[in-house]
């Protein structure tokens, strides 16, 4: 098993910030990032939305897990998940045991305002009418709250700093 302090893995649900806070999480840390989807679309040579499409969730779940699972190695990694990716085939036991899982929680209102103008590029929302995205929202949010909530920590994506949460990875990385 990897050293769990080469790896931190940001979760939590779509549209929460993920990527924009891993991105510059890794550059402070001088860390390498990883974006989980792209990862999935270069080893399917496929858009996830056309693997949505084609293949269905089930296929993109398994090949989401594969993705994973290929990041073990030595390099230091930010690696930001896509929003179901603790959910399934065990990736959040996965994800503790191999680095710092981190949850960024927004509440689903904030949720609501950031995705109700970007839903077209996101699978799970294409097929949600405009009117059933809030309720949509609170019902997956709770759906995954159990996975989220065994992060080892948890930050409120709308009050905590990239500095604050840059000084206490860096602390628990030198303990």
């Amino acid at each position: 098993m990897d050293n769990p302090r080469k790896k931190i893995y940001l979760i939590g649900f779509m549209g929460s910030g993920k990527t924009t806070l891993g991105k510059r999480l890794a550059a402070q840390l001088s860390w390498s990032f990883i974006d989980l989807d792209k990862v999935i679309e270069t080893r399917t040579g496929l858009k996830i939305t056309e693997i949505f499409s084609s293949r269905g969730e089930d296929f993109f779940r398994s090949a989401e897990s594969e993705a994973l699972r290929s990041l073990e190695g030595g390099q230091q990694i930010v690696v930001s998940t896509g929003g179901g990716t603790p959910c399934s085939d065990n990736n959040m036991n996965f994800m503790n045991e191999s680095g710092l899982t981190i949850y960024l929680k927004l509440s689903p209102e904030k949720l609501y305002s950031r995705l109700a103008a970007s839903t077209g590029g996101r699978p799970l929302l294409k097929d949600v009418p405009a009117g059933e995205l809030r309720d949509f929202i609170v019902k997956k949010l709770a759906e995954r709250e159990k996975c989220y909530s065994k992060a080892s920590w948890t930050i409120n994506g709308e009050c905590d700093t990239i500095s604050g949460l840059v000084t206490q990875v860096k602390n628990w990385i030198q303990e």
